[in-house]
Order: structure tokens, then C-alpha cells, then sequence
């Protein structure tokens, strides 16, 4: 493997993994711009804007964009989340430079009035799908509550309300601010020559003007505030749970990653032994969100109304008992193993690769082998766990219920 770096004049970012054994190649652009970064008279923006761009240039029409990658065998999309919005494609090496050109061209779409109104009624319904999904909208309420005015409270698909006040003149104001090319990375893994693809991209992208595209990233520990919602609509309860953890940027992120695993990972932890397989409830799970600057872990569990009850009991003794009921070692080498082994998965496979190296330059700035990465998750002892819930405990949380009525 070797890495690659360049950056252009107007402060692109271009980061390169060469991998000559591999037999293909992927490309993503990641703009650093999400629901975090967005007020709350455009919120749901930055996906909508993502939607956006595969609906063409001034020369280039939506049919026109999925007939070229299409002709070029690619495998592409696209994602937003709270803190990114990210555009990649996979395909074989000998495409890989005409895919760069593609993505450059789309990167500075026409945002025509036609498409932004067509596509409006797209983001309404994705939101109204959304709400249909009770541990999707459950997530979001949690959210919500927990960060309450802080930036990371807000949702990426963005209100009904103001998707519907958002005007095509505000989308085309923010994508000027925040896809400077300041704000962007190329990140390139797999099979390819680095310099001709660097060729590629500054051709395409070298006239982008740069621009402030700053970001809050204050720390807030959460509300601990809890509330519910009830609707006729349902037949089980959907509990989230929210508790403050470390940042990307702390060295103690992958010690978090671990802890959650432990207590709440779909298979073989606390969560799963004491509520899945009691079968006091259908789901019961627990994630680690190291963001920028800030961290959560988010807990979900579906059960029956009746169980609600109980389950919140088990859960509190699971959060309390931890200092009592200590983590074995075999606990802790079982959850690196499995942390292990879908990183290693994941990192073989180009696509699988660029996510890593990308988010990996967007947080730290920096090149991380894969190698670093293991190590640093071998590493992880039974003692760094326990400090680490001595500076973060589970308790208290925000909590936030939809129940039926």
C-alpha cells in the first residue's frame, strides 16, 4: 500500500491509497457539510442538495447522468449525515479517471428551479416514509432531546415544515458556502495511477473559488431529559437512549467503540443476553457516534408496552452493575474480535476502504494505515474501559419513548 497526498492551489484536499493487487478502484468526494452545519430555516438542506446533484449541470441532463455511469459499469451514490455528505462510485481501474471527470462535472450541478421544486416532493415523501419507521423517527427524537439547542440535535432529512419554506435560492447560497473546495477531500483506494487522477480532478475542480465554511464544535454533555409520544399507529414500544461519549478526535474513540459492543451489540453482549434472549424484547442494541468534537452512544430497544417497564429496569441495572459486575477479559477480546474482523472485511474491498481513509483525513487530518488501526484496538485494556465510564458514565441518559395509546 501507498498513500499519496496532494493539495491543490485553491485547497482541495487529494488523498490516494494504491493498492496494485487490487482489481478495482473507487472515488468519493467528501464535502464536510451536514445537518449540523445548517440553521433552522433551511434544516434538511444538505441532503436535499444531495439529491440535487444527480439531477445534472447546464450540460448535462438527470436522464444524462445515470446513463453515463451506467455506461461506465460504475456502482455510485451517495450519503448525508449529520456532519458529511459524501458522493463515491466503484468501478474497474480503466474507468476510474472518466468516473472522476463525471463527479467533478456534478459538483457544480445547474440546481435548476424545475428539478429543486420535483425533487421537493421527493424529500416530503422520504420524510413521511421515515416517520412510518418508528426506530428511524425514534432516533431522531432522542436526538433531538438530547443535544437540545446544540447543532448535533438536528435531523439530516430536515422538518416538513421547513423542506417546504425552503426556497431554490437559499440551497444555491448555502452549496456556495459550504462546497468550497476548502470544505472538500478526494479520496482515491484501490488500483489507479495517482498523479493522472490528481490530473483529473485539478482540471475539473482547479477554478473552484475557496470560501469560509467554518463549524461549532463545542462539547455538550446532553439534557438527561426524558419524554414519549404516543400513537394509535403502533403495536410495540421503541425506546432510544442517549448518552454523551468521546469525540473522533479523541484517542480514546476506539476504547468507546469497544464499551458499546460489550453492553449492546446485536449478538452475545449485556443487551442481548438479559433482553433478547430472556426474549423480554424484540431488539436491543447499543451504538458508539464519535463525531466531530462530540460524542454519543444511542441505545435502542423495542419491546412489548407491557415489558416497557421492566426492560428500563434491566437496562439500569446493566448501566449501574458495570462497576460491580466487572468486564472480563473475555468479554473484551470477544468484542475485538468482532470489531476486528468487520474492519478488516470492510478495508479489503477498495470501496469498503475509501470510507475509512476518508473519514479518517476529514476528523484527524491525517493518514491512518490500516495497521495503526488494529493496533490501536488491540491495545485497548479492561482498565481504559472503566476509566473511560469513570469521565463518561451510562447514567443518566436521555431517554425517549414512542409507545402505542
Amino acid at each position: 500500500m501507498k498513500f499519496k497526498h496532494k493539495k491543490l492551489n485553491n485547497g482541495l484536499n487529494i488523498i490516494g491509497e494504491v493498492n496494485k493487487d487490487a482489481q478495482s478502484a473507487a472515488v468519493g468526494f467528501f464535502v464536510r457539510t451536514g445537518a449540523r452545519d445548517e440553521t433552522a430555516q433551511i434544516s434538511g438542506v444538505s441532503h436535499y442538495l444531495e439529491h440535487m446533484l444527480f439531477k445534472g449541470t447546464d450540460k448535462l441532463s438527470a436522464l444524462d447522468v445515470n446513463l453515463c455511469f451506467d455506461n461506465l459499469g460504475a456502482q455510485y451514490n451517495a450519503f448525508t449525515s449529520e456532519e458529511n455528505t459524501v458522493f463515491y462510485a466503484a468501478t474497474l481501474p480503466g474507468q476510474l479517471a472518466e468516473v472522476t471527470n463525471l463527479w467533478c462535472d456534478l459538483l457544480r450541478p445547474s440546481l435548476r428551479d424545475d428539478d429543486f421544486n420535483m425533487e421537493k416532493n421527493v424529500i416530503l415523501e422520504e420524510i413521511a416514509m421515515y416517520k412510518d419507521l418508528p426506530q428511524f423517527d425514534v432516533m431522531d427524537r432522542c436526538r433531538a432531546l438530547h443535544f437540545d439547542k446544540h447543532p448535533c440535535g438536528k435531523s439530516v432529512l430536515g422538518a416538513e415544515e421547513s423542506i417546504k419554506a425552503l426556497t431554490s435560492e437559499q440551497m444555491r447560497e448555502y452549496f456556495a458556502r459550504r462546497y468550497a473546495p476548502n470544505n472538500i477531500t478526494a479520496v482515491v483506494a484501490g488500483n489507479f495511477d495517482f498523479e493522472k487522477i490528481c490530473g483529473c480532478i485539478e482540471a475539473g475542480s482547479g477554478s473552484w473559488q475557496p470560501k469560509q465554511a467554518d463549524r461549532i464544535t463545542e462539547y455538550f454533555a446532553g439534557t438527561a431529559k426524558k419524554d414519549s409520544l404516543k400513537r394509535s399507529s403502533l403495536n410495540r414500544q421503541h425506546i432510544c437512549l442517549a448518552s454523551p461519549t468521546v469525540s473522533y478526535q479523541d484517542k480514546r474513540c476506539y476504547t468507546a467503540m469497544l464499551l458499546a459492543k460489550i453492553i449492546g451489540d446485536d449478538s452475545g453482549s449485556r443487551f442481548f443476553w438479559e433482553l433478547v434472549d430472556t426474549a423480554i424484547a424484540e431488539a436491543a442494541a447499543m451504538q458508539c457516534e464519535a463525531m466531530d468534537g462530540i460524542g454519543a452512544y444511542y441505545s435502542y430497544i423495542q419491546t412489548s408496552p407491557e415489558n416497557g417497564e421492566k426492560v428500563m429496569e434491566i437496562v439500569e441495572q446493566i448501566f449501574k452493575s458495570l462497576q460491580n459486575d466487572k468486564i472480563s477479559e473475555s468479554e473484551l477480546q470477544m468484542a475485538k474480535n468482532k470489531v476486528l474482523s468487520a474492519i478488516t472485511i470492510k478495508n479489503e474491498v477498495p470501496m469498503g476502504r475509501l470510507v475509512e481513509l476518508g473519514v479518517n483525513w476529514v476528523y484527524l487530518g491525517k493518514y491512518q494505515p490500516i495497521e495503526d488501526e488494529i493496533k490501536r484496538i488491540k491495545d485497548v485494556a479492561i482498565a481504559d474501559l472503566y476509566a473511560l465510564l469513570d469521565e463518561f458514565p451510562l447514567v443518566p441518559y436521555t431517554e425517549f419513548s414512542l409507545c402505542p395509546k
